[in-house]
């Protein structure tokens, strides 16, 4: 028998967990950072009012899923909003980003965007799985 957990992108509850950003996939872990294949690669990291941010998952190897979220590199608070495209679902209670699909990936391309009325700093994190119990936070 085979099971497939949360296909079609992480739950809400991702957001706000004990390990925040990272998939509960019983007892997997996240991988070493230093075996990470993949880079999540933003077009900047200051933004203006209302400006778009482009972000890009890409690595050696295929992946299956993420979940990103944008935070305020001062405050460490949920920031803007991502722009759903796609293969992708959006979760705006905590400004983050997830896969639609189980299918193999060898690029994501996500679209950010700044709130209307501020200026600042922003990161990027998240995790990116290559299998269920393959993945890198």
């Amino acid at each position: 028998m085979e099971i497939n957990a949360f296909p079609d992108g992480a739950p809400v509850d991702a957001c706000v967990k004990p390990r925040p950003n990272q998939p509960y996939h019983g007892q997997a872990r996240p991988r070493p950072p230093k075996t990470n294949p993949y880079h999540i690669i933003a077009s900047s990291d200051r933004y203006g009012p209302g400006q778009q941010i482009t972000v890009t998952i890409q690595g050696s190897t295929y992946f299956k899923g993420f979940f990103i979220q944008a935070r305020d590199a001062n405050t460490n608070e949920w920031i803007g909003k991502w722009i759903e495209t796609a293969n992708t679902k959006v979760h705006p209670e905590c400004s983050a980003i997830t896969h639609a699909d189980p299918e193999q990936k060898n690029l994501a391309t996500l679209l950010w965007q700044a709130p209307t009325n501020a200026h600042g700093t922003v990161y990027f994190t998240g995790t990116v799985l290559k299998e269920y119990e393959e993945f890198w936070s």
